[in-house]
């Protein structure tokens, strides 16, 4: 029983530090200045839900990770939500409605995302964070290619970091701005 717990503490105490890491991630400012994500409760909410993807992509790559962090990142985001409605004044009665809503939204824009990065074509992603991010905002034109670029580059460079690494908490994205100028 002393085993169960300690490790339940240790892939709680992992989703963490990595939750952590995801939110600082998408607050990024140049996400919001020069990609034009709106800067809204929204803009946020879909950027966190970006990088979720991305690291859960890399956790999914590593089918013999013990007890699921994924899993587990996943509770602590809805969580994190849960108490940030609140916080915000949404109603006790309310919140369950809006976490339904929530997460259905969540495991649609994931299931785009995985959908879009494993087809050929870089333009399914490009599409899928134009539908989302943007809300097909016209304005964004131009933008959204950027953001696409971005993300096939968090891909690649969280995706080259070993699970012992992300097991411990240690997570790098790459700075948006050099994605931006087609660094990776």
């Amino acid at each position: 029983m002393l085993q169960w717990l300690k490790t339940r503490w240790c892939t709680h105490h992992t989703a963490s530090l990595l939750y952590d890491r995801i939110v600082a991630q998408a607050r990024q400012p140049a996400f919001y200045l020069d990609f034009g994500v709106p800067d809204t409760v929204s803009g946020r909410f879909e950027m966190i839900v970006l990088h979720l993807f991305i690291v859960l992509e890399r956790l999914r790559a590593d089918p013999e990770t013990p007890n699921d962090p994924g899993q587990q990142l996943v509770e602590t985001f809805f969580a994190t939500l849960d108490h940030e409605m609140r916080e915000m004044g949404v109603g006790d009665m309310a919140v369950p409605k809006k976490m339904q809503k929530a997460a259905g939204g969540f495991y649609g824009r994931i299931q785009a995302y995985a959908d879009a990065v494993r087809d050929d074509d870089p333009a399914v992603l490009t599409t899928a964070l134009e539908r989302n991010v943007y809300d097909d905002n016209q304005g964004s034109h131009g933008r959204q290619h950027a953001l696409a670029n971005y993300a096939r580059c968090a891909l690649r460079a969280v995706g080259s970091q070993s699970i012992d690494e992300l097991l411990e908490g240690r997570l790098r994205f790459p700075d948006p701005l050099a994605s931006e100028k087609g660094a990776s």
